[in-house]
């Protein structure tokens, strides 16, 4: 008996990181502190960490 396949998440698209303010456009999210540029840090409800590297910064509770 063959088992069940499960939908796949949709992806974040990349347009969701960026703000644009007036004429000017900012990026909203993180950048991994050891890894530089381009490494983006994972967005959780308690915490971001790169999926790379394993750096972790916890949220504080408020």
């Amino acid at each position: 008996m063959a088992a069940k396949k499960k939908a796949k998440a949709a992806s974040v698209r990349r347009g969701a990181y960026y703000k644009v303010e007036g004429g000017k456009v900012s990026f909203s999210r993180k950048y991994c502190p050891r890894c530089g540029p381009g490494v983006i840090l994972a967005d959780h409800p308690d915490r971001a960490a790169c999926g790379k590297c394993g750096y972790t910064e916890f949220k504080k509770a408020a």
